[in-house]
């Protein structure tokens, strides 16, 4: 990582914010432009200040009461989609205390690249936390190890899953957390070739069109995971 990454922060909880301010910046490897406590602050900061990255709460005070009223929503996810479609080149992660992968899903539903979804405490570890930021400010992508986990085991044995081998299965999941075959290769000490050959294989054996593109790529795998 060479410059500091430029961040905004949003949680309506300030012990979280402020928290996850300070751990991010005793690092030396984060400024924190803005640390705010709504959904219209967060849109209003990454306007004003066009972070690499924004880090948001999938869920916070909308605004008016209206919108609050309106019943449960998704305003850190509401905003992370009008993020990308007015500030592109702004990465989102989205940090959820939920493993719930339907929220995933949402977050992904128009397309992977820029974007996360992280449990909170991965920021805890500092050092990976990052990594995984720095790829999405660089229009990579991530999804949580453990909600990846949870969507492997609840189709496990289904639609073609079965078939794949410990390998490929390993391939699978960090194809999902959004890394590109050469990320997995370093990650899984193989060369890029040999996880080319189990990515054409694993795609093959769940019936998902193989692609250059990494994005569609793990788009499409979560999608089939989902609906197997």
């Amino acid at each position: 990582m060479g410059e500091p990454l430029r961040i905004v922060i949003a949680d309506d909880n300030y012990l979280v914010r402020e928290g996850t301010r300070r751990l991010l910046e005793d690092s030396g490897q984060v400024v924190v432009q803005a640390a705010v406590g709504s959904a219209p602050e967060l849109l209003d900061a990454v306007r004003r200040g066009r972070p690499d990255a924004v880090l948001t709460d999938i869920r916070m005070p909308a605004g008016t009461a209206a919108d609050q009223s309106a019943g449960p929503a998704m305003e850190g996810i509401d905003a992370a989609h009008s993020i990308t479609a007015t500030t592109p080149g702004v990465g989102v992660v989205i940090l959820s205390q939920y493993a719930d992968e339907s929220y995933a899903f949402e977050l992904f539903r128009n397309g992977t690249a820029g974007l996360a979804y992280l449990l909170k405490d991965r920021v805890l570890d500092v050092a990976d936390f990052l990594a995984a930021v720095d790829r999405v400010a660089r229009v990579g992508s991530a999804l949580d190890p453990y909600v990846v986990g949870q969507l492997m085991h609840r189709t496990d044995g289904r639609h073609g899953l079965q078939d794949l081998t410990e390998r490929e299965h390993d391939v699978l999941r960090m194809m999902a957390q959004g890394y590109t075959n050469a990320g997995v290769a370093r990650r899984l000490f193989l060369s890029e070739r040999t996880v080319e050959a189990h990515v054409r294989r694993l795609l093959a054996k769940l019936d998902i069109a193989d692609t250059e593109d990494d994005h569609r790529r793990v788009l499409a795998v979560l999608t089939y995971l989902r609906t197997a």
